[in-house]
């Protein structure tokens, strides 16, 4: 009989493992907060870090990642970043946790960036700072001090999506292209005139969907599980992911990639300002 129990504890402890790979809870963040290798990486605003932060945590500014430019929140080579990360004293052999505002858009998109980039061990903090508050965890205005390091990127094309690719792909039956913003910029109800509809057979699933919001945390396994399938969004296909500017799908490639196992899974990097940038029309 202990045999018996033993073997479903470990079973529910794997289980529990690999439901929520990329997300890690406060709690559990507390137990690790010792460990040198552990970063623990802000994206909210300057301001709003220089108030209050994880202690210990560093702040990373997405738009210091992008190209300058029209076409907004393009990635800058993989070079560029890599310094730029070494020189906060982040390595991609770190274990990475990262927190936001909440809304899982900015958590997201840096989330999206390092796995891109090849980081094998990076998480998000279900729940960001108002969980940590729960716990209790130490926050300070105090910023740590940084030793920069070396950041080696080894980019993982199989998570990238570029114009050419997507238009190769647009009507391929192999391949699901999903919206991932609201419903009025998907039907051209709402936008610049230039960003008005989506691109020719899109998918539109809402990011926010993923979330449980005011909680600012994912939602479960079962939950996504019916919301992706219900939107038609199979594992049998490989899905591109875009929205306005590559920010908000990020979310949405942890809770398909991380969370629901989906084997393919890439991200239109420049999204709907790239696309019609280089004179591609969008439907409503």
């Amino acid at each position: 009989m202990k045999k018996i129990i033993s073997v479903l504890v470990l079973f529910l402890l794997i289980f529990q493992g690999t439901e929520a790979q990329d997300l890690i809870s406060a709690k559990a963040l507390t137990g690790i907060m010792k460990d040198k290798n552990v970063k623990i990486v802000s994206v909210r605003k300057a301001s709003d870090y220089a108030k209050v932060h994880i202690e210990g945590a560093v702040n990373i500014d997405l738009k210091k990642m992008y190209k300058p430019g029209a076409v907004k929140s393009v990635l800058k080579s993989s070079s560029e970043i890599a310094t730029y990360l070494g020189q906060h004293g982040i390595s991609n052999k770190n274990k990475i946790v990262i927190y936001g505002t909440g809304s899982g858009k900015s958590s997201g998109r840096l989330y999206w960036i390092l796995k891109y980039l090849g980081c094998k061990d990076v998480k998000i903090l279900n729940g960001h700072l108002k969980a940590w508050r729960t716990v209790r965890g130490k926050v300070t205005k105090i910023k740590p001090k940084v030793t920069p390091t070396k950041f080696t990127a080894v980019p993982v094309a199989s998570y990238y999506a570029s114009t050419a690719y997507v238009k190769k792909n647009l009507n391929n039956s192999k391949v699901i292209i999903v919206d991932n913003r609201s419903s009025d910029e998907y039907t051209g109800l709402t936008g610049e005139t230039v960003k008005k509809g989506h691109i020719s057979g899109a998918i539109h699933l809402d990011y926010a969907k993923v979330m449980n919001l005011p909680a600012q945390t994912l939602k479960s396994k079962a939950e996504l599980t019916k919301i992706f399938n219900a939107a038609g969004i199979t594992k049998n296909k490989e899905i591109i992911l875009y929205c306005e500017t590559s920010v908000r799908s990020g979310i949405v490639f942890l809770a398909l990639k991380s969370v629901l196992g989906y084997p393919k899974v890439r991200i239109y990097d420049g999204a709907i300002y790239e696309w019609t940038a280089k004179g591609n029309s969008l439907v409503k």
